[in-house]
């Protein structure tokens, strides 16, 4: 695709996935003008007719194979289970079109890093949907922090924690060898993201992690509220995971992600952060509901306390996820080289590192 077409001719994309994430990605593409969805491509037969509809999509495909076929298909989004991230994406990429895909990039770091290969070798975009930082509240203390009202950041915690909210048991979330792992993998990843992010990009550069399966393996943790589609694969992953990681600069961040424990039945997403003149916490409780969430930035003015409750704006969330792709297609191959993939392979990399040193019982370094 040339400069010219990515930037002044109609988008023509298509979406892999008509699960809740794929939705996600056909209703964001919808609302960007100069934008046509030409093609979606999901195994549901009755789904992909009702979304067809919907959406007025003039090619459905039960085979992603057919689809990257397509003539004039410029972009695609990838919104499937993990173990065919890299395929899809590789493949994709060979014939040219962006790619935007779901987290986490791949199972493992790599296959991460043969889909950056092909986005460089290819020259086109490949991007990885982190939704959460694109949160009102994230975005709000990351400006905070950026203005350096904390100081001098030296330690966080992050963590996403559900009561029961174990996928479908039995589902491809639960099998390693499709998952690429349990929780720390699925909303771990966004985790490490958004912590990652509010801090600076900071290298890490040691990790010490563990990993529990409690309950998950005895049939508990399961809610309906969390549906993928069942089969008969068993309960091989973890089900709370925690991570100590060393940054550079002597600051540390620890992180958690749990599908089930024993705690409050409302899943909460937080992040707390000391600096060096003063800190942070952001409590997400119940996360679709934001009557229930908090943000406080704590500091003195050399008196008494000075905290206050910072301003925060809209959720952009997958409709800024899948607006940003779309501008960095449009940006032309200046742009595409920007956006490699090579963010969401550094998770992958430090996730790999936390489940070595949880299988190995030791710090692993990267």
């Amino acid at each position: 695709m040339s400069i010219e077409h990515a930037t002044s001719t109609t988008l023509k994309v298509g979406v892999v996935g008509i699960g809740w994430a794929g939705q996600q990605h056909l209703e964001a593409y919808s609302k960007i003008d100069g934008v046509e969805i030409v093609a979606a491509a999901g195994m549901e037969e009755e789904l992909l007719a009702a979304m067809k509809e919907q959406y007025s999509i003039p090619h459905a495909f039960a085979r992603w194979e057919d689809m990257i076929e397509l003539a004039g298909l410029d972009a695609i989004s990838v919104a499937v289970p993990t173990f065919l991230h890299a395929p899809i994406a590789i493949a994709a990429l060979e014939k040219g079109i962006h790619v935007l895909s779901e987290k986490p990039i791949a199972r493992n770091g790599v296959e991460g890093q043969a889909m950056v290969d092909a986005a460089r070798k290819s020259g086109r975009v490949l991007d990885v949907a982190f939704n959460h930082r694109r949160r009102g509240d994230i975005q709000a203390l990351k400006s905070v922090i950026d203005q350096g009202e904390l100081g001098r950041p030296y330690y966080a915690k992050a963590a996403w924690l559900r009561r029961q909210g174990i996928p479908t048991l039995g589902s491809w979330f639960t099998n390693p060898e499709l998952a690429g792992g349990g929780p720390l993998a699925d909303i771990g990843v966004h985790v490490l993201d958004y912590a990652l992010h509010l801090l600076g990009e900071p290298k890490v550069l040691a990790v010490s992690a563990s990993t529990h399966a409690e309950l998950g393996p005895r049939g508990l943790g399961g809610n309906a509220n969390y549906k993928a589609t069942a089969n008969s694969n068993k309960f091989e992953v973890e089900d709370f995971s925690s991570a100590f990681l060393r940054l550079e600069g002597g600051a540390t961040l620890v992180i958690e992600a749990g599908w089930a424990s024993y705690r409050h039945p409302d899943d909460e997403i937080n992040f707390l952060v000391y600096g060096t003149d003063g800190g942070a916490e952001l409590k997400v409780a119940g996360y679709a509901e934001p009557e229930k969430n908090q943000l406080h930035v704590f500091k003195d003015n050399g008196v008494e306390n000075a905290d206050y409750v910072p301003k925060v704006g809209r959720d952009g969330m997958h409709q800024q996820v899948v607006e940003d792709f779309v501008a960095a297609v449009r940006g032309g191959e200046a742009e595409w080289g920007r956006h490699d993939g090579s963010l969401a392979l550094n998770r992958a990399l430090i996730i790999d590192a936390c489940y070595q040193s949880a299988l190995e019982g030791r710090e692993v370094r990267l």
